[in-house]
């Protein structure tokens, strides 16, 4: 049982340029802020800094549209070059319904416009940000030079904000895991008056992301917060989000 949760904001002053080095980024603002790590520790960094880091920010003016695209575009209300990108980084259209475009992401996530952002972008007119390409493996490169540096046992969730079927408004959920099991379940255990559960399985990296969601704010040059006093199982090699996927067979949604 967690006593106590804390959230504890790391703000990152520097705008993050293609090429950075985020650990060393997130390293040093922890320094800095005379918040040193601790074994237990999950650090949530937001889904931007990092595909800013990795170069994901595209030209619209590179970007030559389909047919299709400027079809879509047409009908939706939106720039035909965006429209393209969605597509490309798209394995299908889910919906289309006035000017929104809800995808399946290459990476098996469903969400709109296929995760392709323009806010808390430098000249947002003609630059997109796509994202990271295997998030998994970001959060992992980024846990093994925290580790290498601070010689502590922590976890990384990278976070995104997704919309909700059936609710209004957005909320952050967990896209790239290191170091962290993302549920927790309960199948076969006991609730309080003995009734054995079936199907309880806790999302948990979407509860933390969401819980750093709280801190981090949209313009608060807070981008990695680091979560203390949550006791979690530690992931192995094979931890990965897409264990959170629902398989299309199973979605009873689409």
């Amino acid at each position: 049982m967690n006593a106590v949760l804390e959230i504890i904001p790391l703000k990152i002053s520097k705008d993050v340029d293609p090429g950075d080095k985020l650990d060393k980024i997130i390293a040093d603002s922890i320094v800095s802020s005379k918040k040193n790590l601790q074994n237990g520790d999950i650090i949530v960094i937001a889904q931007k800094i990092v595909s800013k880091a990795e170069g994901q920010i595209i030209r619209l003016s590179s970007i030559k549209p389909s047919a299709y695209a400027m079809q879509l575009a047409l009908m939706h209300k939106k720039d035909p070059r965006l429209v393209e990108l969605i597509i490309r980084e798209s394995r299908t259209i889910i919906r289309l319904s006035e000017g929104v475009i809800i995808s399946e992401t290459k990476h098996g996530f469903i969400c709109a416009n296929a995760g392709i952002d323009q806010s808390n972008v430098k000249n947002s007119e003609y630059n997109a940000l796509l994202l990271p390409e295997d998030p998994d493996k970001s959060a992992n490169e980024i846990l093994k030079s925290l580790k290498e540096r601070t010689k502590k046992n922590v976890a990384v969730i990278i976070s995104d904000s997704f919309g909700r079927p059936f609710r209004n408004g957005q909320t952050n959920v967990a896209i790239g895991i290191a170091g962290i099991e993302p549920m927790t379940s309960y199948i076969g255990k006991e609730d309080m008056y003995g009734k054995k559960l079936r199907v309880t399985e806790i999302a948990v990296v979407d509860e933390l992301a969401s819980a750093a969601e709280l801190i981090m704010g949209k313009s608060n040059r807070i981008p990695v917060v680091i979560i203390r006093g949550f006791n979690y199982r530690k992931g192995g090699i094979n931890s990965s989000i897409k264990k959170l996927i629902r398989p299309k067979e199973k979605d009873i949604f689409r």
